[in-house]
């Protein structure tokens, strides 16, 4: 699915009438141990935020606290939902959360180290790069089945959230995968993106328009002062 397939469930309308773009704010939940740890956590790991991660969500929730956002949706993990916690707590939000958020399935992966992962599952790295959506986590999803429920969301979203800016927070794989569809991109370019802990990511959504990246896994407000 490219992005381009997602304007028809904009109505478009003539440019005297068209109204603000919503904007998303794509949030990646803070560090956990396992971040630290560099280990593979999907969707079968309900991993808490470590003590730094908490420190990190603290900030950021603290940077956008007057972001006027209009609606919190977030992933149910455990991670994601104290991320957005933190954010909704400056706006006196409620955080609706989305199941289909939830971090790609990683099957035999799950709890691996990066270093095992790079040495036990090297033609699984070169599938990664060459065929994108057909790529299959052994014992867990296809990265475009992945892509699908995830872009279910935001087409939800936006078109219940016609205008105004909405909060998405999640994980690596779900943000990187919502700008690779945003921007038409082949999800060969996973591996090029990098979404950092606590960072944010800004796209618009324009009446009839393709999706516009605004701002890309920014991390400024995690800098020490």
């Amino acid at each position: 699915m490219r992005a381009s397939g997602f304007n028809h469930i904009i109505n478009r309308r003539p440019s005297h009438s068209r109204r603000k773009p919503i904007r998303l704010y794509l949030i990646r939940h803070g560090e956990t141990v396992w971040n630290k740890q560099r280990i593979i956590q999907g969707s079968g790991s309900d991993t808490e935020l470590s003590e730094t991660g908490k420190i990190q969500v603290e900030k950021l929730a603290l940077v956008m606290k007057d972001v006027p956002f209009t609606a919190i949706y977030s992933s149910p993990m455990q991670r994601a939902m104290e991320t957005a916690g933190a954010v909704a707590g400056y706006q006196g939000l409620e955080v609706h959360p989305e199941a289909d958020l939830r971090e790609i399935h990683v099957g035999e992966m799950e709890g691996m180290s990066l270093e095992t992962f790079a040495k036990g599952f090297p033609q699984f790295l070169v599938d990664w790069q060459t065929k994108g959506e057909e790529v299959n986590f052994n014992g867990g999803e296809k990265l475009g089945e992945f892509r699908d429920r995830v872009w279910a969301v935001v087409k939800k979203v936006v078109k219940s959230n016609p205008e105004g800016t909405v909060a998405l927070v999640s994980h690596y794989f779900v943000t990187a995968t919502i700008v690779c569809t945003a921007l038409g991109l082949p999800l060969t370019n996973l591996v090029r993106i990098r979404i950092q802990p606590s960072s944010r990511t800004i796209l618009d959504f324009g009446d009839g328009c393709d999706p516009r990246l605004l701002l890309l896994s920014d991390t400024c407000h995690l800098r020490e002062k």
